[in-house]
């Protein structure tokens, strides 16, 4: 294992998790302010461009933070805390994760069915392949609505995983006063408490 005893994580697992979180948390904002854009304005087109091209770079980071940690997993929670709290602290995790996946593969899905057949260029270099989209779910117009709904709900569902998340970070930082939050900011050692 790669992984720093002394905090329980290493650069690496510090890298992916704030580098990602940096990403989400802008794919999201970015993703809501779009939505008040008219579609029609070539600027909203760029834009639609910008966000599909970060949405592959947050996708890419995600299969590879997720072998990272099959290979390195996560320290164990602190001793004290509650069993359902802990569960919650799982389930959280897997939430974030199958999120985090699913938004990227959503969003490609939703363009891949637009009857507009607009194509993704990875930032005005790399053309992306639209996926085959199942004949089950109907017209590309209904297959791209589909598709929309999952995005839109899965970016407010997210909103919610990542503000508990955040909540539940400085819960442990500043009331439960553990190293959760300490050994995700820094590879140097907890201070003893005296």
């Amino acid at each position: 294992m790669l992984r720093n005893t002394s905090t329980g994580y290493g650069r690496v697992a510090i890298a992916f998790h704030w580098t990602m979180a940096i990403l989400i948390i802008g794919m999201l904002a970015f993703g809501l302010y779009m939505t008040t854009l008219p579609p029609t304005d070539p600027a909203t087109f760029q834009l639609f461009q910008l966000h599909k091209s970060i949405g592959f770079i947050v996708l890419t980071l995600a299969i590879l933070r997720l072998v990272w940690r099959l290979l390195n997993p996560s320290p164990k929670l602190p001793e004290g805390m509650h069993p359902l709290e802990k569960l919650a602290a799982h389930l959280g995790h897997i939430g974030l994760y199958a999120l985090i996946f699913a938004m990227p593969i959503t969003g490609w899905f939703m363009v891949s069915a637009s009857p507009w057949g607009i194509p993704t260029v990875l930032f005005n270099i790399q053309p992306i392949p639209h996926l085959p989209v199942p004949e089950a779910l109907g017209t590309k117009e209904q297959a791209e609505a589909f598709f929309k709904l999952l995005h839109e709900y899965g970016a407010y569902l997210l909103i919610a995983l990542v503000v508990v998340h955040v909540a539940a970070a400085m819960k442990h930082h500043f009331i439960a006063r553990d190293d959760t939050l300490k050994r995700m900011v820094s590879t140097k050692p907890a201070r003893s408490e005296s």
